[in-house]
């Protein structure tokens, strides 16, 4: 019963994407089990460019399922309209399913997610405001509705919403000095999205399991990066989840031993949005240059993305919080034509070596990195779909990150499109 993990190495936007739109022809399904509309994948193939921040990037081959597993929060207006979008563009919708234990993200929740952000002032640590950390604290505090909620309108949800929406209503007028939510409108909301959302509506957990159990190989696809994780990231600059491989178990309700595998995918440099240190981060112009050229700007937010070598020491953290048994490494062609390029090997505090990546976010702001420089190439990577076409200098690149992180890298991407890649070895067996 062979599951795959496709795992963020990073602070996210490492490219998982396109890797599980590559990797998801060989696959039963590809099962999301974390986050919710904050995630931005883009997915570039033969049928065209695609952004999507819920729907699992596996819907494009025509024998994989796609399913929303229990540990995502849905805001079902983003979900319905991305649908919406791919049967317009001719993509069959009809193998997408939906956890009816999934949490929904309230109209409250993306009003209080925007007035507590926007409350904190210079102490704001970037949130995307969809209202996933809201759904989050309600799905924690036994608060929430979930999918399933909305297939028993006029029994349990309709007292259950009343009560809910009168306690958010005391915050949002009490604290925020704001006009209250009225209940009718939001339930008429709820009437929708379940006239709507019926069709999708499964228990996925026994739909995955009893693929699993027939044999067939499920792609786990993650959302984020295990840097924003809400337990082993630069607490508090983190998402609301656990976007790490312990989250594919309790968001998909999986035992850890269907999983056979697991993939990090990093980049070949090192991105992050909002708050939060990055001890590798570039500044001036070089850091300029390399946005402009890589497009780094969020799916999600459309924010400037910020910009650094890549942090091995971040790196080999990740490798050993997942389990990673194997690399992918993306948008390498990103640093084609640098006179050279530079590899975070350590970290120094107060003149003292650290060679650990600390939990403790004050001492990792301290962070000063100590860099390794590699001779640059000249000569393009972009496009190449074996590693035999790569530079030598950027072969060794690839060589020493391997190395650092402790890991073999066994996919390489050469630009944005599914064709674009270089399987260095199979990834699923």
């Amino acid at each position: 019963m062979p599951a795959y993990a496709v795992i963020g190495g990073q602070w996210g936007d490492e490219g998982k994407g396109k890797v599980i739109d590559y990797l998801a022809g060989s696959t039963s399904a590809v099962v999301r089990f974390a986050g919710g509309p904050n995630a931005g994948h883009t997915v570039v193939n033969d049928k065209g460019k695609f952004q999507l921040h819920l729907v699992p990037s596996g819907l494009f081959w025509p024998d994989a399922c796609a399913i929303i597993g229990n540990g995502v929060v849905i805001d079902a207006d983003v979900l319905l309209g991305e649908l919406t979008e791919l049967d317009s563009r001719g993509i069959d919708t009809s193998r997408f399913y939906v956890s009816e234990r999934a949490h929904l993200i309230m109209p409250y929740h993306i009003l209080l997610d925007q007035l507590e952000e926007e409350a904190k002032g210079s102490a704001a640590i970037g949130t995307t405001g969809r209202g996933v950390g809201p759904a989050y604290t309600d799905k924690i505090s036994r608060l929430g509705i979930r999918v399933g909620d909305l297939l028993d309108l006029e029994g349990s949800l309709a007292s259950r919403l009343e009560q809910t929406l009168e306690f958010k209503n005391q915050i949002i007028t009490k604290i925020y000095g704001k006009e209250p939510l009225e209940f009718d409108t939001v339930f008429q909301l709820c009437t929708d999205w379940a006239e709507q959302l019926a069709p999708y509506v499964r228990p996925t957990e026994q739909i995955v399991q009893d693929m699993l159990d027939q044999g067939k190989n499920i792609l786990l696809e993650g959302a984020q990066g295990t840097l924003l994780d809400i337990d082993h990231g630069s607490y508090p600059y983190v998402t609301s989840s656990s976007p790490s491989i312990g989250g594919a178990s309790t968001g998909l309700g999986l035992s850890p031993q269907s999983i056979t595998g697991v993939l990090g995918v990093f980049k070949a440099y090192s991105t992050r949005v909002g708050g939060g240190p990055m001890p590798s981060e570039m500044h001036g112009q070089m850091a300029e240059d390399l946005r402009e050229k890589a497009q780094e700007f969020g799916v999600t937010t459309g924010r400037a993305r910020r910009v650094g070598w890549f942090d091995a020491v971040a790196g080999r953290y990740s490798r050993e919080v997942n389990g990673f048994t194997g690399l992918v490494l993306t948008r390498l062609d990103i640093l084609d034509g640098f006179e050279s390029v530079k590899v975070c090997v350590g970290y120094k505090v107060d003149g003292h070596a650290q060679d650990r990546f600390p939990s403790n976010t004050n001492i990792l702001a301290q962070c000063e990195p100590v860099f390794e420089e590699w001779p640059g190439w000249d000569e393009p990577t972009a496009s190449a779909t074996s590693a035999k076409q790569l530079p030598a200098n950027a072969l060794a690149y690839v060589r020493r990150i391997e190395e650092l992180v402790g890991c073999k890298v066994q996919i390489i991407s050469t630009g944005p499109s599914r064709t674009e890649t270089i399987l260095v070895e199979p990834v699923i067996v």
